[in-house]
Formats: structure tokens, C-alpha cells, sequence
């Protein structure tokens, strides 16, 4: 009884202080606040100060050992014994100095708009002419957009201008000439995506004068011009020396296959190599090239109206009726197997060479190669 008397009484007592006791209970936990707030300041600082001395460190160890690293190493025969010395020395003999390559000037020139173009027919003609249009874009002081392959030709080829090409060394090498882009800017591009753009094909064979009076107006009109064609668009001769020179600049130069084409064509010809001297030859005797010129010789009558049918097929290909003989006379027409073989024999190639058709499916099979293989046995198709 006494005890409970006792609590009540101090309960009572506590009560009665009233706003007194809240106060007390206000003053501690602020006090207890404040004290905690100090103590994360202070854990604050001391990380913060701490992070800061230790990348101070870390940069001064680095510097001292760039500096004085390689000069206290040589001097401790315990770090490096002679052999790993001796074999040091070796790799940096060996080691082969690449010469930084250095880029030609930009071109500076006043930009009369953008060409775009589509390449057609096979990697040959596609590679000629993409010579021809950088000539044309220099003569022209246009940009010119890193060119399309063709992908609907006889050979339906998907691969794109970066798969084939250093698409880098060919825009960098030629910057002292003519602008080269990967892409249309976004703005013009976005006027090509409305249709905001000039689509033709040029004139076959056409002089330089011809995209100068026609085709740059056009570029200045619309800005963008493409051209859907590009196989023989430019006369081989009688054009400005500089513009002979920089074709065969991007011919032998500008173009160059990509590292893993290069690579693969290395271990190509050692491999051809180790079964000693042989001979590459290009057969132009596929199926597309006799229905495009129209050149028939041995050929039966099936195979006459087949290649007709192919010639008529293509609307692009100008030339639908052709008279083969007179072909032939003018020498327009691709050496048969069979004039292929008395040739080589004529020029006293050795028999037993080693002999790799470099081409397509050659037209007639079998039957047209026989005469071939006959005076070559080691034929390779």
C-alpha cells in the first residue's frame, strides 16, 4: 500500500509540474538532436579529408614514379635479372617503328551542295565508277556522300561501302581534295527523307563539261542530287589531266579493302603459293556480261534465246537487239574458253601450271571449259 501510495504521489508530482515538464522534455531532445547533427558533420569531414589526402597521395606516388621509377629500377639488379634484361633489349629491337601517318590538308571550298550516288553492276564497275564521281564532286565543289553498292545486280550482293572498303582512310585521304561524308547532315537529311531531292540517271560516256553545264545547276537548284547510275558515266578519254589523276589517286589509293579482306587475301594467295606457280585467270563469261553484250559465239540455240530473254529482263541494259557477228568484228566480244585456251598455249604458258578461274559460273558449264581443261589439266574452277 505504501509503495503504490509512493508511485502515485510521484506521477502526481510530475503532473502537477505541467507546462514545466514539457519544456524539460523539448530542451532534452534538442539537445540530443543537436548533438547527433554535430557528430555526422563531424564523420563528414573527416571523410572528406580523408578522400582528399589520400588522392593527393595517389597523385604524387605517380609522379615520382614516372619520374624516378625507371632510374631507381635499373639500379636494382633485384628487380630484373640480366635474362629478362637481355630479353627486353631483344623485343625492343624487334619492334617494328610505325610512322605516324599524317593527314593531307583540308580542302577549303565553297560548297555547292550535296551528290549522292548509287553505285550498279559488279565490284569493278562499282569501283570505276566511284573514281569517276570523287573526279566529278572535286570538279564540282560539291560533298559527296560515301557512295551506295549495288544490291539488286545479277549478283545481289547485300554487303555495304564500310564492308568492302576503309571507308575512314578513303574520306581521310582524299580531304585535300573533296568533302567526303558518311551521311547527309540532319537537316538536309530531312529533306531528303520529304523528297526534297533530285533522282537521275547521267548520260553514258558523258565529258566533264556535260556535269558541269547540267548537273551542277541541278545542285544548286535542289541542293541534293542523286545519281541512280554511275557505271561508264564519265569518257575514259580526253578529260583535264587532274581529273585523270585523281581517278587513278582513288583507284590505287583512296580504295582500299578493309584489314580483314587484306588479311584473308594473304592467307589466300600463301596458300596458293605453297603448290608453287600458278596462274589467276578471269574468265568474263558469265551469264550476265554475254546477255549484256549480246556476244552468242558457240552458243546453241536455247541458250541464244535465254540470254535474249535475260537482256530484255534488265529495262536499264539500252541495248536490246544486237547483231553478234558484228560484235564480235569490233572486238566487243570476251575471249571464249575456247579462244582462252589457243591464247595461253600461243603466249607458251607452261601446261602443267597451276591454273584458278577467278569468276562466276562460266556460261555452258562443262561443254565450253572442255578444250580449256584439256590443254591445262590443272584447272581450277
Amino acid at each position: 500500500m505504501c509503495k503504490v501510495e509512493k508511485e502515485r504521489r510521484g506521477v502526481m508530482g510530475i503532473r502537477g509540474l505541467g507546462g514545466g515538464g514539457d519544456k524539460l522534455k523539448n530542451s532534452l531532445l534538442q539537445t540530443t538532436s543537436s548533438s547527433s547533427s554535430r557528430s555526422r558533420m563531424k564523420l563528414w569531414m573527416i571523410r572528406a579529408t580523408t578522400s582528399v589526402l589520400l588522392w593527393t597521395c595517389v597523385v604524387q606516388l605517380t609522379a615520382l614514379g614516372d619520374m624516378w621509377g625507371p632510374r631507381v629500377l635499373k639500379g636494382w639488379p633485384s628487380c630484373f635479372s640480366q635474362e629478362s634484361a637481355v630479353a627486353s633489349s631483344v623485343l625492343q629491337d624487334r619492334m617494328i617503328s610505325v610512322p605516324a601517318r599524317v593527314l593531307p590538308p583540308k580542302r577549303v571550298y565553297k560548297n555547292n551542295g550535296y551528290l549522292m550516288v548509287s553505285c550498279n553492276g559488279g565490284l569493278n564497275q562499282m569501283r570505276a565508277a566511284i573514281c569517276d564521281m570523287v573526279a566529278i564532286a572535286r570538279y564540282l565543289n560539291v560533298t559527296l556522300v560515301v557512295p551506295e553498292l549495288d544490291k539488286t545486280s545479277f549478283w545481289a550482293d547485300p554487303s555495304e561501302f564500310q564492308d568492302i572498303f576503309d571507308v575512314d582512310h578513303f574520306i581521310t585521304s582524299l580531304r585535300d581534295e573533296v568533302r567526303i561524308l558518311k551521311e547527309l547532315p540532319p537537316r538536309v537529311k530531312r529533306r531528303v527523307e520529304l523528297g526534297m531531292v533530285y533522282t537521275m540517271p547521267p548520260v553514258s560516256w558523258s565529258d566533264i563539261s556535260y556535269y558541269h553545264n547540267q548537273i551542277l545547276p541541278l545542285i544548286q537548284k535542289y541542293k541534293v542530287v542523286h545519281l541512280n547510275k554511275t557505271d561508264a558515266r564519265l569518257a575514259n578519254n580526253g578529260q583535264p589531266w587532274e581529273i585523270q589523276k585523281l581517278r587513278c589517286r582513288v583507284n590505287f589509293s583512296a580504295l582500299r579493302f578493309t584489314s580483314q579482306i587484306e588479311e584473308l587475301g594473304r592467307r589466300v594467295i600463301n596458300l596458293l603459293r605453297a603448290n608453287g606457280p600458278f596462274l589467276v585467270l578471269h574468265l568474263r563469261y558469265e551469264m550476265d556480261m554475254l546477255a549484256f553484250s549480246g556476244c552468242t559465239q558457240g552458243c546453241n540455240v536455247e541458250e541464244v534465246e535465254e540470254l535474249t530473254r535475260m537482256r530484255y529482263a534488265y529495262p536499264w541494259w539500252k541495248e536490246k537487239i544486237i547483231n553478234s557477228d558484228l560484235k564480235r568484228k569490233d572486238g566487243l566480244c570476251p575471249l571464249t574458253p575456247e579462244e582462252t585456251a589457243l591464247t595461253l598455249s600461243a603466249l607458251e604458258i607452261d601446261p602443267n601450271i597451276q591454273i584458278y578461274i577467278a569468276a562466276g559460273e562460266i556460261y555452258g558449264g562443262e561443254r565450253r571449259m572442255a578444250s580449256l581443261a584439256k590443254a591445262f589439266p590443272k584447272l581450277v574452277s
